[in-house]
């Protein structure tokens, strides 16, 4: 579905990726982990058109995204689920979810699927009519999540989704993509939380200094003294037992 090969890109003089290649299926959750200033969330807005690349090339079934704007590479059926949420805490929780459907022309399929949305997230449904800043972290960023799957995206990224959540929030958060794989919806999830991303992902792709430093199934990886070492402090840190949700 997703294609990305040799991808560089640079902040002025300050090269964030180099040469970067990776590859995301159809139905896939596969995630890239690293640490901070990896080149995690560059790859994200390279790809949603938010960073023009330097090098390289970007395709989504088999199209290339470069040059594209952003607003065009959302209708292609691609949705960012940004770093930090970027809900609008000024507007209600209805309101925000209002923004989502904006690219769906028929609206009795938007309220369609905004129905089914609220039934994912109850507590969207509790906070309907409320303003968006009454929402815990937590509560947030399934309102964000929400938000990106109302535009009907058939592949969804997401940034860094459970940063600054409490440990019971995040099983909550981890559970929901595993849904969503379920359903059809295919993700590249970007996390510093590389026990949990691992344990999820299909497959993952690590990145060291804007490079890819190690890739594989979460299996593979668990075999790899080096990422084990370094990313997770030993093997036994990776579940062997089946990914959550399956």
């Amino acid at each position: 579905m997703l294609k990305v090969e040799r991808l560089s890109a640079r902040y002025g003089r300050v090269i964030a990726l180099h040469s970067i290649s990776f590859e995301v299926n159809e139905h896939e959750i596969v995630a890239i982990v690293g640490p901070n200033g990896a080149g995690k969330s560059t790859t994200l807005a390279a790809i949603t058109g938010i960073v023009a690349p330097s090098g390289g090339s970007i395709s989504y079934e088999g199209e290339s995204l470069i040059g594209l704007a952003p607003e065009r590479i959302v209708r292609r059926g691609i949705a960012l689920v940004p770093e930090g949420r970027q809900i609008f805490a000024s507007l209600s929780v209805a309101e925000n979810l209002q923004l989502g459907s904006t690219s769906v022309e028929d609206r009795s399929d938007a309220r369609d699927d905004l129905e089914r949305t609220l039934e994912r997230f109850p507590i969207l449904r509790t906070y309907y009519r409320s303003s968006a800043a009454k929402l815990s972290g937590g509560e947030q960023q399934q309102l964000a999540i929400a938000r990106a799957l109302l535009s009907r995206p058939r592949l969804l990224l997401l940034d860094e989704p459970s940063l600054g959540l409490a440990p019971i929030m995040i099983d909550t958060v981890f559970e929901t993509f595993s849904e969503l794989r379920d359903t059809g919806v295919t993700v590249l999830l970007v996390e510093q939380n590389a026990t949990r991303a691992v344990a999820l992902a299909d497959r993952t792709y690590v990145l060291r200094t804007g490079r890819v430093a190690l890739e594989g199934t979460r299996d593979e990886l668990r075999r790899t003294a080096d990422f084990a070492t370094e990313y997770l402090g030993s093997t036994s840190a990776i579940p062997s037992t089946e990914r959550p949700g399956s």
